[in-house]
């Protein structure tokens, strides 16, 4: 599905000066002041067929993730490690923006984001996905699936992907007299092991503020958007900034900052969702 650029919504002046009266005052819209995302819920094993699956719902925007696995080749440059895709759907449903169609720049920008997010610092620990290395590894998909469109899908598919893999457990195999590895579909086996959880936290700046968790209208009226992954220890592993507007150092430092301290709601719930 894809997203018409010249479709995305353009806000009113008289939008922006509201929010700016707002921010002016420490607040905005939804009782939340500059530094707290929108409510967040993490629901994990929503799809029984996947091998791991959670919708995650960030105020409006809502998400789902979906792992599936199969066994496969490994990649030549990497013939003892499993595979690991990510892929990203803007239902047509979640906004009038989505159109049928294949992928944008849009959605190909949310997967690679968290694809690069996990991958970077060895979230997921691929060796494991070998079963015969140089011959047979274990291909795993996620794909992710936008039902509702309120802004902020960078963190909303983080978390969605993040909670997925955590519940995810592989499906139990046997080797065959010939050597033939035969799945068992439906009987679990061992989980996918997780090496570090990672979160991303988006923040915009609307005029001379810094907001977390921008919702649609604070999207469409900021000047930037910078994208912050960050592990669990609070450590940055990636960026990426999102719109034409310039950022001073001042504005990067705030952001992270409020990045860091957001950070630990979205893993707090993330860790809630797992006991659950």
């Amino acid at each position: 599905m894809s997203i018409t650029p010249f479709r995305t919504p353009i806000a009113p002046s008289l939008v922006k000066e509201a929010y700016l009266a707002l921010l002016k005052k420490g607040w905005r819209p939804g009782d939340r002041d500059l530094k707290t995302p929108r409510n967040l819920k993490i629901e994990t094993g929503i799809i029984e067929k996947a091998e791991g699956s959670a919708l995650v719902k960030l105020g409006n925007t809502q998400v789902i993730a979906g792992v599936k696995a199969d066994i496969g080749s490994p990649f030549r440059d990497t013939p003892d490690q499993g595979v690991l895709t990510v892929h990203a759907e803007f239902v047509p449903l979640a906004s009038p923006m989505f159109e049928p169609g294949p992928p944008d720049e849009n959605a190909i920008e949310v997967a690679r984001v968290v694809d690069r997010s996990l991958r970077e610092v060895g979230a997921v620990d691929l060796p494991s996905l070998a079963i015969i290395p140089g011959e047979k590894v274990w291909v795993v998909w996620v794909d992710l699936y936008v039902i509702d469109h309120d802004g902020n899908l960078f963190d909303a598919s983080m978390l969605a992907t993040m909670a997925a893999l955590l519940t995810a457990r592989l499906p139990a195999y046997e080797e065959s007299e010939s050597g033939e590895i035969l799945l068992k579909r439906g009987t679990p086996g061992e989980p996918i092991k997780v090496n570090t959880w990672i979160t991303t936290v988006t923040t915009a700046k609307i005029g001379g503020y810094v907001v977390v968790d921008p919702n649609l209208e604070e999207e469409a009226i900021s000047d930037v958007r910078l994208v912050t992954a960050l592990d669990s220890g609070g450590r940055i592993v990636g960026m990426q900034k999102t719109g034409m507007g310039g950022l001073t150092t001042r504005d990067v430092e705030r952001m992270i900052e409020y990045s860091i301290e957001a950070s630990k709601v979205y893993f707090k719930a993330l860790e809630d969702s797992i006991k659950r």
